[in-house]
C-alpha cells in the first residue's frame, strides 16, 4: 500500500509523553496540537472548548443569515429554519464531544438564546419562558434526553429527534 507522507500527522495525547519525532519513508511527520477528523476537533489535551467555539461560529453564521434574509418573521417559519439550518451545527456529534464544563455548555446555548430573542413578542421574557412558549428544550436537555442512561427518570416520556421515546 502506498502512503502519502504529507497527509500523516502526529498528535501526542499525554502530558508525560516525550513527544518524540516520528518518521515515515525518511520524512519527519508533522506534529499537531489539534486535528480535525469527521468534522470534530480533537485536541492533544482532549478538551472540547475549540469544538464548542467552532459549533458556535457555524451556527451563529447560519442564524445571522436567517435574520438578514427573512423579512417577514412568523414564529412557525423562524422555528423551522432554526431547526433545519442552525441546530444541526450545535448538535453535530455531541455524543463524541459532549461538553462537561459549564463554560463549554454555555457557548452553543448562546446561539439558541439569541434565536429565541428574534421571535416577535418574546424578547422581554426570560430564556426558559421563551423556550416553553415555542416548545423548545435547552440544548443540554436535548442531549441528555437522547441518552437514556443519563436522561430523565425511567417511566418518563421524552421527545428526541422528533420521535416519542419511553424512558
Amino acid at each position: 500500500m502506498v502512503f502519502n507522507v504529507g497527509k500523516w500527522k502526529v498528535t501526542h495525547f499525554s502530558r508525560s509523553n516525550p513527544s518524540n519525532d516520528y518518521f515515515m519513508k525518511k520524512q519527519k511527520l508533522e506534529s499537531t496540537q489539534i486535528e480535525k477528523d469527521l468534522g470534530i476537533l480533537i485536541s492533544s489535551d482532549l478538551k472540547v472548548s475549540q469544538q464548542c467555539q467552532q459549533a458556535y461560529a457555524k451556527a451563529s453564521k447560519s442564524l445571522g443569515m436567517i435574520n438578514r434574509t427573512i423579512t417577514n418573521k412568523p414564529t412557525k417559519i423562524l422555528l423551522q429554519l432554526y431547526k433545519l439550518l442552525v441546530r444541526p451545527h450545535l448538535e453535530y456529534c455531541t455524543a463524541a464531544w459532549s461538553p462537561h464544563y459549564q463554560k463549554d455548555k454555555m457557548v452553543p446555548e448562546k446561539v439558541q438564546r439569541r434565536f429565541t430573542r428574534t421571535i416577535p413578542g418574546l424578547r422581554k421574557f426570560l430564556y426558559e419562558t421563551r423556550l416553553k412558549h415555542i416548545n423548545l428544550w435547552t440544548l443540554e436537555d436535548r442531549h441528555y434526553t437522547s441518552r437514556p442512561d443519563r436522561g430523565l427518570q425511567n417511566g418518563s416520556w421524552a421527545v428526541c429527534c422528533g420521535h416519542w421515546n419511553f424512558l
